[in-house]
């Protein structure tokens, strides 16, 4: 029999986090402001997230929004967080850094690595930026990281979903490839029978309505007018819909 599927919510708040967890999900990638494709959550966040939920908790560690080529400054940041992290209980770490010409920065990031041990290591979707992701594999492989997140270098990883079976394939085992991006309840049983990964990351976000009553139409603290009345969150039927695609795969 194959292994079971491993199935990895991004969340950005406790209540989506709790959800996740009632839902099925077997392991939490913790996040502050997905706008900006997530950045390192605060410690409060990541507090209070692990006193709240016992799956596995992977911290997301990234000093800002924007590309992944990072100063001395934001590197020491990072080093920082990852210390955090460790101290308020994570499980885990997701990063990803890449030099000026798209290339793993695999001196830095096996630095993380090492700081970050005996926690579990996830490089994110800079992998999917980078100049040649066959060669970011090796690299990869070389830092010592447990799994890649990827769409395949495409937007949706439905649509890089032959470029991630062949990341599975020269993987070899040595190292998890895990698709991520637009992955739903309707198309997770074709990307897993297709690329043959045993692990899938998924957002969920959906769309609430806020509580507020009283509502400002002319200012907006950073959002679109329209969107500053709105929340996302994961739901946890939401999820459950996705274990059961999960479960259809056998």
């Amino acid at each position: 029999m194959r292994d079971e599927v491993q199935i990895e919510i991004c969340v950005d708040s406790v209540a989506s986090a709790v959800a996740a967890e009632r839902g099925g999900a077997k392991r939490l990638e913790l996040c502050s402001d997905l706008l900006e494709g997530g950045i390192t959550p605060s410690a409060g966040v990541i507090d209070l997230v692990r006193a709240r939920v016992s799956i596995a908790l992977q911290v997301m560690i990234r000093a800002r929004g924007g590309d992944f080529c990072y100063t001395a400054d934001e590197f020491e940041i990072m080093r920082r967080d990852i210390e955090m992290a460790k101290k308020l209980g994570a499980d885990g770490v997701v990063f990803g850094i890449l030099d000026a010409d798209g290339n793993v920065d695999t001196r830095r990031s096996r630095e993380l690595v090492e700081l970050a041990r005996p926690l579990d290591v996830t490089f994110h979707r800079a992998f999917d930026m980078s100049a040649d992701l066959f060669r970011s594999l090796e690299d990869v492989c070389a830092i010592g990281a447990n799994r890649i997140l990827t769409s395949g270098g495409d937007p949706t990883a439905v649509e890089g979903l032959e470029v991630i079976a062949n990341l599975v394939r020269a993987a070899r085992g040595r190292i998890a490839i895990m698709p991520g991006r637009g992955i739903k309840p309707e198309n997770v049983r074709r990307i897993i029978e297709e690329s043959g990964a045993r692990e899938i990351h998924a957002g969920l976000g959906s769309s609430v309505p806020s509580p507020m009553r009283f509502r400002n139409p002319r200012i907006s603290m950073g959002n679109a007018p329209e969107h500053e009345y709105q929340r996302f969150v994961v739901l946890e039927e939401n999820v459950r819909g996705l274990c059961r695609g999960v479960a259809s795969t056998g």
